[in-house]
């Protein structure tokens, strides 16, 4: 598949950051050039100080850059106000996090339908009906009035998984989101994301964790704020065989 014929959902062009602490500037991004294209699963890897959190900020229109240019689905994001900016991660980016950020005591179907609150031209029906399709998608079609402390850590990445489809945004922007969860949840959820890459999804999952690059289509390594490595993965490995090889431990 030829990326020219494909369309860029993100673009950084030589993207710099810079923070001054004390009488030092850290240079935490130095001149980050990629496209992520539609349909890719990419996964961003790096260790602490590589620039990975800083980048993240970066894709997710938490923050802008110092120079150069991002842009997302072709809008130039550096130029843009807060609030533009919000507008703009509210309708073209699901977020997904390690922590879920659900709200503890509301059900999973008002969790999901937060993002659409946003968004005044979505009609209240409308937006339930879009908040149960949601969590129907990720297999929680019978835990659409549970509370978060009514689930699982592996329901509640699911609930925030369907928080983060049901805008359907341009991207999906994922951090360290198996990091909380035991070996068999993580599998489980590593199925679910190879699931909506294979629906044409286009995924950036930022991990520490090297195992996870074994299941994207594309791993682009960070050090020292620079873009070391940006290689393709041309033998994926299927996270459903890995999940039914793990043993089966009837202690969980």
């Amino acid at each position: 598949m030829a990326n020219e014929n494909r369309k860029a959902v993100i673009e950084l062009q030589d993207v710099r950051r810079n923070f001054i602490v004390g009488e030092e500037t850290v240079h935490a991004l130095r001149g980050v050039s990629f496209k992520i294209y539609e349909g890719e699963f990419v996964t961003i890897m790096g260790k602490s100080g590589s620039g990975k959190s800083t980048l993240l900020n970066q894709l997710g229109c938490l923050d802008t850059p110092t120079s150069g240019e991002y842009l997302l689905d072709g809008i130039s994001v550096r130029t843009m106000s807060k609030s533009q900016r919000a507008v703009l991660r509210n309708r073209k980016i699901g977020f997904i996090f390690q922590n879920y950020n659900l709200l503890p005591k509301t059900t999973s179907v008002e969790n999901v339908e937060l993002p659409l609150m946003y968004n005044s031209s979505i009609r209240p029906k409308e937006r339930l009906e879009r908040a149960i399709k949601a969590l129907q998608d990720v297999g929680l079609g019978d835990r659409l009035y549970h509370k978060s402390n009514q689930m699982s850590g592996g329901q509640m990445q699911r609930v925030a998984i369907a928080r983060a489809l049901v805008n359907d945004p341009a991207v999906i922007l994922a951090d360290e989101a198996t990091g909380n969860l035991d070996t068999r949840t993580s599998f489980e959820i590593l199925v679910l994301f190879q699931k909506l890459h294979a629906e044409g999804r286009t995924i950036i999952f930022v991990t520490h964790n090297p195992d996870i690059a074994n299941y994207s289509s594309r791993n682009i390594m960070l050090r020292d704020g620079k873009v070391i490595s940006d290689t393709t993965n041309d033998h994926i490995l299927s996270a459903a065989e890995g999940l039914a090889a793990l043993p089966v431990n009837n202690d969980e």
